[in-house]
This record gives structure tokens, sequence and C-alpha cells, in this order.
């Protein structure tokens, strides 16, 4: 497990972090963000400071600087091994030194080591990325900043992990965030997981935007931000100068292009859903699990979501499909031998081993059972569709997204991070590399309604033979930097970045057309683009796609073979070249214009991270974490049965077949006797078909806020109904409607 100490003073005096303030700049659906750390040293020794903290996992760190009084000090991109060796010469000679540097195991894990304070001393440190912005389910744009770091399990038998993190139960410095947003698209809302000041226009096209976060924000949960336009996004492309001062051929000196592809969905294509393939339901089971979803005084435990969620697939999945159910911490187990065929009595046996499902399994360990699943033969016809629920504490991420990437062509992966702090590099990772979708469920999101937006994506056809064709003038190529784009859903964008090189004597349009099949039918966009793009433009596209290749150049590297040197001597040139983060490179910042040296011995701190309340121990110890397995695989206490949601008993009542038997337990759900619903159905009706028109009516009539949980359910239900050809259907929804007290059309039910 990761350690949760560091050296202190004797006197154990707050550390030197006083606040961080961070401007996010959104320009349609790529964003720079600012971050500017407060350092004071409060000791009466000189200090150097280690503050460990997440970012973004896909971000590009671009630009590191400091300021200590009037001196400013910008980083340089270096080897990481260089820099290392730089910043501990620089410290031992008692000069001022700052090394910013990505985790070994984690992209999305930053170390930042202070060196050499004065006692006194203030000290101001900038860190700017970039970042693409994620689509959400609902068309929205998603902005991230993960206020909180999760402690990643390690097991004992590693030696490897994350740096250290400090246990603190109370983070001793502020956080403010400005937003300003410019669009080529009118801006219709902004919306926070956190209190946010009114959103303010700055022009009558309302393409233009400001806001900021409210005041007090406590450090108890990520900032997310969600940005909505008025239009649904479209294909586009966008090219980009290059850096006058970069050497004209080179990624950073050539124009970049980043075109955005996001397909439609044809309404006959959205309404039909595939009834093959085996979906398979990875639950962490670890100890962490048992913190509860937000800090509301309603929130369930981590695990009773995820129980509730898994009740509602298993009622969804399609009958003659497979499936099976796993559960991991420090081992795993499996529900089944082998998937085995969707049936009414294999489902009944999952949902009793659900019910006992507890967080009971010790520490994350997510690569074993991934392991053993691919070992497994895959059936044919029946496409394999993994999803894996964790909160995201691993410490060996990079391993587990190269094995998820090695097996992409024969199975997607769907992942869903569950709390405050989840491993973005993790989640959207296993989701990328795995030709899926990723969903995050933080604050009080209810885990259910993502959770069915992703089973429709599996259940759904998806784009593929995706191809690009460029059509440019005499002179000119376009090379591809970009890996190769497998799959897409409905609701997912597509960026893929190029390079322009060459010169063209007159024509200065360029056009890229885009294929792709849906559903067995081809499908072409052509997109126009500019050989002349405005000069100045911040380098952000450039630096986007230096990013993409570096990934793709690291996992080559991971991926082994003999030419690995050169690999790595690449990713270092082209991170040096464009400037941004990689493994292999660190920012190293040293200040020799000081007019003296720091003198005595240094004191080392570790700057806390803010995370979860209880995590570690400290106040509000709530057994969350996971701890060392032993002390986990204690026999669990007996849980109160929880008042059960109505209509997650409504569901627990239906039949894998789709249809509901009358009895007491269904008359319940309708505040009902099971008498007052018997004497209602006319004679001529079967029960079960009395039951489930009851069962959709109510659904319709009362839960319809709730439908994406509910709607393969009612899909199930109106397909068996159909199947029976009752008679006196239509007498059957009006007595029906009678009964609950409702005016539910028969078209609606789709029966």
């Amino acid at each position: 497990m990761v350690n949760c100490c560091g050296l202190v003073s004797e006197k154990n005096q707050p550390v030197p972090l006083k606040s961080i303030s961070v401007e996010l700049q959104v320009r349609d659906h790529v964003a720079s963000v600012s971050s500017c750390l407060q350092y004071v040293n409060e000791e009466e020794r000189p200090l150097e400071a280690v503050f460990v903290f997440p970012l973004p996992a896909d971000a590009a760190v671009c630009h590191f600087s400091a300021r200590i009084g009037e001196q400013e000090i910008v980083a340089e991109v270096q080897d990481k091994q260089s820099a290392r060796d730089q910043y501990d010469d620089a410290v031992s000679s008692g000069q001022q030194a700052f090394l910013l540097e990505e985790s070994e195991e984690s992209s999305d894990v930053f170390k930042l080591s202070v060196g050499c304070l004065s006692p006194g001393q203030k000290a101001s440190i900038t860190i700017v990325y970039i970042i693409e912005l994620s689509v959400q389910a609902d068309d929205a744009l998603r902005f991230c900043l993960p206020a909180v770091l999760n402690p990643r399990y390690t097991p004992a038998v590693s030696a490897a992990g994350v740096p250290e993190v400090s246990s603190a139960s109370v983070i001793p410095y502020t956080l403010s965030l400005s937003v300003e947003v410019r669009s080529s698209d009118r801006i219709s809302k902004l919306e926070s997981s956190c209190p946010l000041d009114p959103l303010e226009f700055l022009d009558a096209q309302h393409t233009h935007a400001k806001v900021n976060l409210s005041s007090g924000h406590r450090f108890d949960k990520d900032v997310e931000l969600f940005l909505y336009y008025e239009n649904s996004h479209h294909p586009s492309a966008v090219v980009e100068a290059g850096a006058s001062v970069a050497e004209s051929g080179s990624l950073m000196g050539d124009p970049a292009l980043m075109i955005s592809l996001y397909p439609e969905f044809p309404a006959d294509v959205m309404s039909s859903l595939a009834s093959q393939g085996e979906f398979i339901f990875v639950v962490d089971r670890s100890g962490s699990m048992g913190c509860k979803m937000h800090h509301g005084n309603d929130a369930q435990m981590r695990i009773e979501s995820a129980r509730d969620t898994l009740l509602l697939l298993l009622k969804s999945l399609p009958m003659g499909c497979y499936f099976n159910i796993y559960g991991f911490g420090s081992r795993f187990e499996s529900f089944f031998p082998q998937s085995v065929v969707y049936s009414e009595d294999t489902m009944e046996e999952a949902l009793k081993r659900v019910k006992s499902m507890r967080a009971d399994m010790g520490g994350t360990e997510i690569l074993q059972p991934l392991k053993h699943i691919y070992s497994q033969p895959c059936y044919p016809d029946h496409p394999r569709q993994l999803f894996i629920f964790t909160d995201g504490e691993v410490w060996n991420t990079k391993e587990v997204l190269d094995l998820v990437k090695s097996h992409v062509y024969s199975h997607r992966c769907f992942s869903f991070g569950i709390g405050e702090g989840a491993s973005t590099a993790l989640i959207t990772g296993m989701a990328r590399e795995g030709s899926g979708h990723a969903q995050f469920i933080t604050g009080t999101d209810r885990m259910q309604p993502k959770v069915m937006q992703s089973l429709r994506f599996a259940l759904q056809p998806a784009v593929d033979n995706i191809s690009v064709d460029w059509s440019v003038p005499e002179g000119v190529t376009v090379d591809m930097l970009s890996p190769s784009i497998n799959t897409l859903f409905q609701g997912q964008r597509a960026l893929i970045y190029a390079q322009i090189k060459g010169q063209s004597s007159g024509q200065t349009e360029g056009s890229v057309t885009l294929k792709y099949r849906l559903k067995d039918q081809p499908v072409t966009n052509q997109l126009q683009f500019t050989l002349k793009p405005a000069e100045d433009t911040g380098l952000t596209i450039h630096r986007l796609a230096a990013r993409s290749v570096i990934r793709s150049l690291e996992l080559q590297e991971r991926a082994g073979g003999a030419d690995m040197e050169n690999i790595r001597r690449r990713i270092v040139e082209l991170s040096v070249q464009a400037g941004v983060s990689s493994a292999h490179t660190a920012f190293i910042g040293v200040n020799k214009d000081s007019k003296q040296t720091v003198k005595g011995p240094l004191l080392q701190r570790r700057v806390p991270v803010a995370r979860m309340m209880g995590a570690f121990g400290g106040p509000g110890m709530n057994k969350c974490v996971g701890m060392a397995p032993r002390m986990m695989r204690r026999s669990p206490m007996p849980e109160a049965e929880p008042q059960k949601d109505p209509l997650l008993q409504l569901i627990s009542l239906q039949k894998a077949a789709g249809c509901w038997e009358l009895n007491a337990s269904l008359a319940a759900v309708f505040g009902k006797t099971e008498d007052q619903v018997t004497n209602q159905k006319a004679v001529q009706v079967d029960g079960s078909v009395w039951a489930t028109v009851l069962a959709l009516i109510w659904l319709y009539a009362f839960k319809s806020d709730q439908q994406v949980e509910w709607q393969f359910v009612a899909m199930k239900s109106a397909s068996w109904i159909r199947s029976q050809k009752p008679n006196g259907l239509s007498q059957c929804v009006c007595d029906g409607n009678a009964l609950l007290g409702c005016q539910v059309t028969e078209d609606m039910l789709g029966i």
C-alpha cells in the first residue's frame, strides 16, 4: 500500500502551500488550464516541499515556472534522469530549484519538488496544461479539476507505486477557479458539481462567457464543469500555424490539423438493439467500495449502489445472450466458471449472489481478473463486452491499459469511475484502449442511469471501418499523427491530428473525406480546411498532437521489442521539442541568479493532498479503504435490509423473459392488495399479461423521469406481450389505467 508518511519538522508545523488559483480557458472543445500555487516557508530552517497531486490523464503539461520575489524562473523540459540530477545538484549546493515529473505508474499523478526556500521566503509556481474536453451522453462537454487524489492500493510484494501521499484531515490551502469560454457555437449553459457564481455573457451572440467558482470550496470532491453548446457537435477541421522559431519540417514548425469526427445516428439505427453478445460485469469489492457515494445524509455505500445497478443490468439483458459477474479485490471470484446462457434460472442464481456482495476483498488488484477473463475462449457470434466498476485506486495503471489494448479486437470495455478522485488515467484509459465508453459517478450522481446509457451503447451498432482520405495540392502532403480509430458510438467524438508538410504555389485549400460504416451502410463526410492558417494561435493543437504521438510511442515501448532505445529517444526528442510532459522527461528550473546560497540542513515536507475524509484514519475513519487484506477478510457485520426503492422493487419481480406474475408483492408496489388487483382483471385475460400491462402502465405513469433506467426492461415486456397475442388488450389497458388512476395510451406502451 502507498506509504502515508514523510519527513516533518520537530514542531510539526503546517505545510507551506497557501493557495491554488486556477484559470480555465475553453475554445470550443479544447481547454487550457493555468494553475498558480502559492508557497511560503514558515519554518526557521531552509525547506524542501514535495507536493503529489492529480491532473487529468489526457492532459499535456506545457509550461512550468516559478517566481521568487521579483525573479521568475521558467522551467525547461529535459530527459527525466538528467533533470533529477540537475535538481539534486542545485539543491545540494544551496541553489533554489523546482522539479515537476509524471508518476512512473500512472499518467494522472504528478510530483512537484520545491527546493531550497529560505526561512520566510515566498514562491509562486505556475503549471499550465491543455486538454480535450470529453463528450457526455447528453452532449455536454466535461471538464474535471481533480481536487481529490485517492491513495492507490499497492500490493506488499511490489516496491513500485505512486509517490508518497501524506495523510491529512484538514487541507490548509484555498482554491479559486475562473472560467472563460469562447466558442464558434452559441453557449446555452454551464453547470457544475460545485457552487458557481452566475454565468456572465460578454457578447450579444452568447459565444463568449465567463464564470467563477463560488468561494469556500472544501476540497471534499473534484470540481466538475459541464458546458452545453446550442447545437449538437458537428464534424470540423481546424488548422493551426507552426511556430516561426521551430525548424520547418518538424511537428512544431509545420501547420497542424485537428479533425473532430462526431457521427450522426439515424433514428431507425438508434431503435435497433442487438439480441446477441456476452456481457461480463467486473465489480470492485475492495475495502474502499464500503465508502459512501457522497457526503449527504441519504448517501448509499458504493457497493450498495453497485448491487442495485447489477439488478437493473441483469433484468435488462436480452434472452439468449451470455453473461458472468466477477468480484475482485486482493483476489477475485466469478459467479460461474465461464459465461452462461441468460435464462430465468441463471438470472435468479446470479441475483441471489448479487444480494450477498460486500466490500470485503481487501485491496484493489484489477490486473489478475482481467487476465483470467481474457484467457477464456469467446463464443462465436456473441461479441464480448466488459463492464468494469471501480473507484479506480490502483497502482499499476499503465500495465492494466496495455493488457486492455492488446485484446481490443475481441473485447470491448466500458468503464465506470465511482466516487471522488477515481483515477482518470485508469477509467478513461480502459474505455479508450478497449473501444468502449467511460462514465464517472461523482457527488450525488446516480450510478444506474449512467450505466444504462452505456448498456445502450453496447447493444447498439457502432461506427466502424473508419477511413481518412486527403485531397491537397501538388507539393503538399499530410501525415496522420493519431492512431487509427476502430469504433465510435452514438454520443462519442474522435479527434484526429495530422501534420501538413510542404508548400503549394497557388492553391490555398485542402479537403479531407471521412468514410465509415454504420450498420452496413456507408457514410461519407467531407471537410474543407485552409493551407494558410493565421499566425500566433498558441500552439494548442500542436501540443495536443505531440501528446497523442508521445502516448502512442509509450504504449509501443511498454509492449517491448527490439527498437526500445530508439522509441525512447523519439519520445524524449518530441517531448523536448513540443515542451510537453512525458514518462521520460521532467520540467526543471534552477535559480542560478540567486544572490546568496541557502545554508543549513534542508527540512523535507510532504504537502497534504486533498482526499476523502477518513480515507486512512483520523477524523471520520470509516474503514473504507483497501487496508491490509487480512484485516478486510473478517466476517462482515450483518447489514440491515434497506427500504427498497419502489422502482427497483418492481424490476426485481420481473422474469427474465420480460413478464410479471400476478401476486401480492407486485400489488404492494402499486399500493394495492392482491385481491384489488385480481378483481379488476377481465376473465379472458391471462394473469401474467394483466400483471405485465399494469407494470408497464405504472412505469410510464409514475417513473417517466427515470426512463433511461428501465427502458430495456420495458422493451422486453412489450415484446413479451406481443408474443402472447392476447385478446382484449385495449380493454386491458383501459382497466389498468382505471385501477392505477392513470391515462397511459396503448401506443405509449409499445404493445
